[in-house]
């Protein structure tokens, strides 16, 4: 491995956003008592709750201790502030938060997901520009140059990103070696060949949590984004250039349901959340992980700790290329534009942004941040896995980001049901197609 894979700022700097995300260099490191110009909320004396809504709710994954060793920090140095915090897996958060947002209660601090996914609330009026605090203390330098932009509308940015992934398959090597596989595949039709082998031997193929409908949506566009033979389906679709019967969508729902039908995913995948589905590969169930390269320390802070590879969604068809990748620009920490304490808020907040990354870095974490980070991964012990995973960032082209924070939201969850009902039952390509293509039609007018 090159010295510059294992360079951090090599990692996460990756232009991994084909939409223009450029390579940056290193930054100043955040001191561990930054915070936001003149804070006057350390010694005011004013009792204060900031309700914190967060997606980490894992107590043995590294974003959760880095969570709660930020907040204890900033409590200490802030001892009228209290951080209410309200973990809530994904899928939990984005239904909490529509409810929330509906009565115009907003939590101080929330997630929000990019583009499409964030217009409705920016829209509302229920966000807080964040300008300000970006423009102090070099915050706005930490990020990735390109990367706010998709947390942005009209001049303004109104989330700061924790990751900027891209979506790999991890693997276990000790289960692929017990079911006789000794190379990882390059065809999508020789990982369909590997998940009869691997179900054959009684090991389940492909660890998934379907429940939060986002995971087979992700699996299912690395599969379109390679019919497709590169990005761009569905801008195409919004830009009126193609219909959802297009060849390429229809060669994806084939070949997802030929995954399904070979019993690629666990018994009742429906009823398994993300982070129960997830446990089926770090808990060494499972032979095969489709996710977003924010798991790499969560992996290695498992029981499968180095037993596990990493590679590139394969062609399918002889289409595509395994440099382009299903993007993951993060989720995002917003702040409530209703905040009955916006200025202490918007100075934790900015306390908190500034030291994650820092902090993600000890905890062996740092791979897939949206914030540079200067470091030697090899020095500071980070894995082979890791270290792979840096490799590939090296590799990106570009890529897609996920079909939710590409459609509105009605089309959206369209989708998400369509894939979902996929894994119930076998469905004809077209009822599928026309699913996308009522709701699309509805929501687009």
């Amino acid at each position: 491995m090159a010295h510059s894979a294992k360079r951090l700022t090599a990692l996460v700097l990756t232009g991994a956003l084909a939409v223009g995300l450029a390579a940056c260099g290193n930054t100043k490191e955040a001191s561990p008592s930054a915070s936001s110009g003149g804070d006057s909320s350390k010694d005011s004396g004013k009792k204060i709750t900031i309700t914190f809504q967060n997606i980490y709710t894992d107590p043995a994954t590294p974003s959760y201790k880095m969570l709660h060793a930020l907040v204890d920090d900033y409590q200490k140095q802030h001892p009228n502030i209290h951080i209410e915090l309200d973990s809530l897996n994904t899928d939990q958060q984005k239904t909490k938060l529509k409810t929330q947002a509906a009565s115009k209660e907003v939590p101080d601090i929330t997630i929000v997901n990019p583009s499409a996914q964030m217009k409705p609330f920016v829209d509302a009026g229920l966000l807080a520009p964040l300008n300000d605090i970006l423009d102090q203390n070099g915050l706005k330098d930490t990020y990735q140059s390109g990367l706010l932009d998709y947390y942005s509308f009209n001049g303004n940015v109104y989330g700061l990103p924790d990751g900027n992934n891209i979506e790999v398959v991890y693997y276990n090597k000790d289960l692929f070696a017990q079911a006789g596989i000794d190379k990882t595949p390059a065809t999508f039709e020789e990982m369909l060949q590997d998940v009869k082998t691997l179900k054959a031997k009684g090991i389940t193929p492909l660890a998934i949590g379907e429940k939060d409908s986002w995971t087979g949506s992700f699996l299912f566009m690395n599969i379109l984004l390679r019919t497709n033979g590169g990005p761009g389906f569905l801008k195409d679709v919004v830009d009126g250039k193609k219909k959802f019967d297009d060849p390429a969508f229809v060669a994806a729902v084939n070949a997802f349901q030929d995954l399904v039908q070979a019993g690629a995913f666990p018994d009742g995948a429906t009823s398994i959340d993300a982070t129960a589905g997830g446990n089926i590969f770090k808990t060494g169930k499972a032979a095969m992980w489709v996710i977003g390269s924010w798991e790499t320390g969560a992996i290695d802070a498992s029981s499968v700790a180095g037993k596990v590879g990493a590679f590139q969604f394969p062609t399918v068809g002889g289409k595509g290329d395994p440099n382009e990748f299903m993007l993951a620009p993060g989720s995002a920490f917003a702040v409530s534009a209703g905040s009955a304490h916006l200025k202490e808020t918007k100075e934790f907040l900015s306390y908190f942004a500034l030291n994650l990354p820092k902090k993600q870095f000890e905890l062996k974490n740092a791979v897939g941040l949206g914030q540079k980070v200067d470091g030697d991964l090899k020095a500071a012990g980070y894995s082979d896995l890791a270290i792979t995973i840096a490799g590939l960032f090296n590799n990106v082209k570009g890529g897609d980001i996920a079909f939710d924070n590409t459609m509105n939201p009605a089309t959206a969850q369209a989708h998400l049901n369509s894939i979902q009902n996929l894994f119930v039952q076998k469905t004809d390509p077209a009822q599928v197609v026309s699913e996308h293509q009522t709701a699309f039609d509805a929501n687009n007018k």
